[in-house]
């Protein structure tokens, strides 16, 4: 570990660290099954010709909806690589600590969004418990023709 800080070294160097590219197509029924699922009714996220009439021109995707991964996401491979150094050192107690989403442009049906997960950051705090660990984990999602559409931060609390 590192001098005064409870981060085990084998943790710090590991941020920065990517993924590999996650390949994800968004095509209209899944965008229809997930509105379903949360029970939005926007036009904007069901009815085609609604939609193609609107200044976006096809079904949309709700906030927080990007599409369903080819073969697996940016997020789970980020785990799958963080997960056995903090169990190495000793935090097998991990709580969810929440997904912050920004958008920068819509996701419309047709998209193929490419994905790069990485770790964005590893920080200690002082709790009334003891210290912990926040480790961020960020999804980066560009569309086909290369613009981020979006960011999704992930912070794991680890003791």
């Amino acid at each position: 570990m590192t001098e005064g800080s409870g981060i085990p070294d084998e943790l710090k160097a590991m941020v920065g660290t990517m993924t590999e590219p996650v390949i994800i197509e968004v095509e209209r029924g899944a965008i229809r099954r997930y509105a379903d699922a949360v029970d939005d009714q926007n036009p904007l996220f069901r009815d085609v010709e609604y939609a193609k009439n609107s200044r976006y021109g096809e079904i949309i995707c709700p906030p927080g909806f990007f599409g369903w991964p080819i073969k697996g996401g940016g997020l789970e491979k980020m785990m799958g690589v963080i997960m056995p150094a903090m169990f190495k050192a000793g935090l097998f107690r991990i709580l969810d600590g929440g997904v912050d989403q920004e958008f920068f442009l819509p996701i419309h049906a047709g998209d193929v969004l490419t994905c790069y997960g990485k770790i964005a950051d590893i920080r200690e705090r002082e709790g009334r418990s003891g210290k912990m660990l926040f480790v961020i984990l960020e999804d980066t999602y560009l569309n086909q023709n290369g613009d981020v559409v979006a960011k999704a931060r992930s912070t794991i609390i680890a003791r």
